[in-house]
């Protein structure tokens, strides 16, 4: 008889089954896991050499877990991974609240059935995917949320005493009994309620209103929390800190290579923008950028973090900026523009906090400038460095672009909904920037060569070779001195 077909207390005895704690069936699947080669944390980049290593060894120490990190670095996503590493079913007594093993009932209500019915007690099987349960802290979760409380109406229905310890109404911890249990940001859970977590971490049991009532709960706890917490909004309790067996750092990306793959993996990207819109590689590299430039940028509270979804989102509005632009225009395809990146700039406001400096600046333009610095950051990866300052008589390899923008008094205007035609023959229109791309980048795809000369053109402007406006219905480019000698 397959074991999960068993459906009473003396099929499961007689099948063999052997009870273990949550923390055994982790560790002993990571175990099979590690032997096998597998990977237990499919899907999360850029963690292979550290947060991992440090999480397979807290899950084979059998301990509780605090995730600390900034937002957006994938914590709750390990949380739930560890969904794997559990057991496909579990036996469970059947109408238990607290999902009691048949083996090992811990509650009245599953005592009380098996001492009544014996072999013959009714079991279910559990799924794994059952087995997880989260809270957000917030500072209105009180102990009768997480732990449980007196109910006078199960009291009065049932014509029990309140000295009964059935009147109990289980909280979420207690129903989360054999499951992993996550609690995020937990400095936001007031003290008062961190306190009432102490003996669940140390002893496994549980105390509701004064009953004596001992409830050895098998529980894996996973606690997630910002290091901003600890100064701005709460902190965790020190006893509490000293109760939770492992404390994991959880860090950014730290190469473009994995914040794409973690992007491309991420983003919703529906299949018709992926086959209408040709993205060059630069593209995605510069999008990376712009998150790497935001961490570091002096107008943006570091100790907030930039999350990962800023550079998520920002691919799918990317994305959409370009496929706007076709869909008016009435092209099937379009490539993907640097002046698209414009179409980001939402994307990234909602997800940066700016300190007084960056207020002051605003958030659009600190937006829109962290694309010119991104731009800026790439460009010696491609071209020769452009130097601040050169000799009286010597040459680059750009002069002969300035020098075609000085003579260009009208100034050179890429509007926003131009056809994909036009784009290209305006740019074609600057020779020099072909040649630039012949002599450096010479195995350039022909779709991708002119999103390679606009991030050119970017470029020389942030390094003060030529100057850029935004206006309403694109952007202009000009020589910076032309238009002041001209007027001479």
């Amino acid at each position: 008889m397959k074991i999960e077909t068993t459906k009473t207390l003396g099929e499961l005895k007689k099948a063999g089954y052997q009870s273990k704690s949550i923390k055994d069936e982790l560790r002993n699947n990571l175990i099979e896991k590690i032997k096998n080669k597998e990977t237990a944390f499919e899907g999360v980049h850029g963690y292979e050499n550290t947060v991992i290593p440090e999480l397979e060894r807290a899950i084979l120490s059998r301990h509780n877990i605090n995730l600390l990190g900034l937002r957006g670095q994938a914590k709750t996503r390990l949380a739930r991974l560890m969904l794997n590493l559990l057991d496909a079913y579990i036996p469970v007594v059947e109408g238990s609240e607290i999902n009691d093993d048949p083996l090992h009932p811990i509650s009245r209500f599953a005592k009380e059935l098996i001492i009544e019915k014996g072999d013959d007690t009714p079991i279910t099987w559990m799924h794994r995917s059952e087995r997880f349960a989260e809270k957000l802290a917030t500072p209105d979760v009180t102990v009768a949320d997480l732990i449980g409380d007196v109910d006078p109406i199960k009291a009065a229905n049932l014509k029990l005493s309140y000295a009964d310890d059935r009147v109990i109404h289980y909280g979420m911890i207690p129903r989360a009994n054999r499951c992993i249990f996550v609690i995020n940001e937990l400095p936001d859970l007031q003290a008062r309620i961190q306190v009432a977590l102490f003996n669940i971490l140390q002893e496994g049991d549980i105390q509701i209103r004064g009953f004596k009532l001992r409830l050895p709960l098998d529980v894996q706890f996973i606690f997630t929390a910002n290091p901003e917490d600890y100064t701005n909004r709460g902190s965790i309790v020190t006893p509490l800190k000293d109760r939770i067996g492992s404390q994991i750092l959880t860090h950014y990306p730290t190469d473009i290579e994995t914040a794409r793959l973690i992007t491309e993996q991420e983003a919703k990207v529906v299949e018709a923008q992926k086959d209408s819109v040709i993205v060059p590689d630069l593209a995605r590299d510069l999008l990376e950028q712009i998150v790497f430039e935001a961490r570091e940028s002096e107008f943006i509270d570091a100790k907030s973090g930039v999350s990962a979804r800023l550079s998520i989102t920002a691919l799918e509005n990317l994305l959409s900026t370009a496929e706007r632009r076709a869909l008016r225009v009435g092209d099937d395809k379009t490539m993907l523009r640097l002046s698209d990146f414009v179409g980001i700039i939402p994307s990234i406001t909602g997800k940066v906090e700016l300190v007084y400096e960056g207020e002051q600046e605003g958030a659009a333009m600190v937006a829109y400038n962290l694309i010119g610095e991104a731009v800026k950051s790439l460009f010696p990866e491609f071209f020769p460095k452009i130097e601040k300052l050169k000799k009286e008589d010597e040459d680059t390899p750009y002069d002969a672009i300035v020098s075609w923008f000085f003579n260009e008094q009208d100034g050179f205007e890429i509007l926003d909904d131009l056809r994909d035609k036009e784009y290209m023959a305006l740019l074609d229109a600057v020779s020099p920037l072909g040649d630039l791309l012949a002599e450096h980048q010479p195995n350039l795809k022909k779709e991708e060569s002119y999103f390679v000369k606009e991030f050119v053109l970017w470029a020389l402007v942030e390094f003060k070779q030529l100057s850029k406006y935004r206006f309403t219905k694109g952007i202009q480019f000009k020589d910076p001195y032309g238009s002041y000698i001209s007027g001479i």
